[in-house]
């Protein structure tokens, strides 16, 4: 069954009236691919970022899924919002659309987040659905780890992905705990841990 019609469904459109921000939370943050007027640090609260969204193109197939992240429920993401100038608004928001919803995993939704400077505002991003066929929720480290030692799609292998989003975390300041532990265990040469007797 096409997904086309929940794809269109879900189609971002820009505010008509007021700024228009975008956070990004994966690859978004050091590859926006589109203009903006400006980037700031930003933290969305409700949300944090996971590997929770199966990959059957980019960093895996429909064979052996790899895995990318989402936004799933629960915790706090710190990203990055972009304010996108006003005669640009239409032309990111089908950007986005396109590079983002090539399933339908995703859901864009205007979320609230806390701008470096203080200031809340509403930006665009992509959640991930639970209801989505797509949709790998919280997998056990064992699992988690060898599905991203062994994925790879387009793009490339999930591993790389991996090792890509921590060192541009680092690059840009913002600690992911989470991320870091599951790099230096998805890692080839990482200690195996043994299980208890």
């Amino acid at each position: 069954m096409s997904e086309a019609p929940l794809i269109e469904s879900r189609r971002l459109t820009a505010p008509p009236e007021g700024d228009f921000w975008v956070f990004g939370y994966g690859s978004l943050m050091w590859k926006p691919e589109f203009p903006y007027v400006k980037a700031e640090a930003a933290l969305l609260r409700g949300w944090h970022r996971a590997f929770c969204v199966w990959s059957v193109h980019y960093r895996g197939t429909v064979e052996k899924p790899g895995l990318v992240l989402g936004l799933d429920r629960g915790g706090a993401c710190r990203g990055r919002a972009f304010l996108v100038a006003p005669k640009d608004k239409a032309e990111v928001a089908n950007y986005l659309h396109e590079r983002e919803m090539v399933t339908g995993v995703y859901e864009p939704r205007y979320v609230t987040v806390e701008l470096a400077s203080g200031e809340k505002t509403r930006a665009a991003t992509f959640l991930a659905d639970p209801h989505h066929s797509q949709y790998a929720g919280k997998l056990e480290p064992a699992t988690l780890i060898r599905i991203i030692r062994e994925g790879h799609g387009n793009a490339g292998s999930n591993l790389d992905y991996l090792r890509n989003t921590v060192r541009h975390l680092d690059q840009l300041g913002i600690a992911d705990g989470p991320l870091h532990r599951l790099l230096l265990d998805a890692e080839p040469d990482a200690p195996q841990k043994k299980a208890k007797r």
